[in-house]
């Protein structure tokens, strides 16, 4: 199977996501993404409970 395929068979299921989800999904990378470059060893359990419970309210 080409690479290609696989990389969409990864992202499938955020594509696929409805709105809400989708803004879950993109908050939760852009907030890893941001500790990664950082290169933050915290917990981030907590920020990510933030993240959905803004979302549901």
């Amino acid at each position: 199977m080409p690479q290609e395929a696989n990389i969409d068979d990864v992202q499938e299921p955020i594509t696929s996501a409805p709105p809400e989800v989708r803004q879950i999904i993109e908050r939760v990378w852009k907030l890893e993404k941001s500790r990664l470059d950082r290169k933050s060893k915290g917990h981030i359990n907590d920020d990510i409970l933030d993240i959905i419970k803004e979302a549901v309210q």
